[in-house]
């Protein structure tokens, strides 16, 4: 009994460590295998955080126009009205 409880505790901590530090195309293709042999893909989606993507809305992939990130105007990066002061690095000739 105690080495099933040691086993239960394990397989938690690996789908979490996989849920959290994977890249995005494994939790994906996880998914995708776990779904096909019969399990909730929406669950196992959301436990996977697989939900965002270009099929579902705004994700990271730009091409929803509204959901673009704004243009970078320079001008703005060394205004001193942000309060931030810019370093300058020059190459030595």
């Amino acid at each position: 009994m105690q080495e099933l409880i040691v086993a239960l505790i394990v397989l938690v901590a690996a789908v979490y460590a996989a849920s959290k530090y994977l890249p995005r195309a494994w939790r994906e293709k996880i998914v995708f295998v776990l779904s096909a042999k019969g399990l909730p893909q929406e669950r196992l989606a959301s436990m996977f955080n697989t939900e965002a993507s270009c099929g579902s809305g705004c994700g990271s992939c730009g091409s929803d126009s509204s959901c673009a990130a704004p243009a970078l105007n320079l001008d703005d990066i060394d205004a001193p009205a942000t309060g931030r002061r810019i370093i300058k690095i020059h190459s030595r000739s």
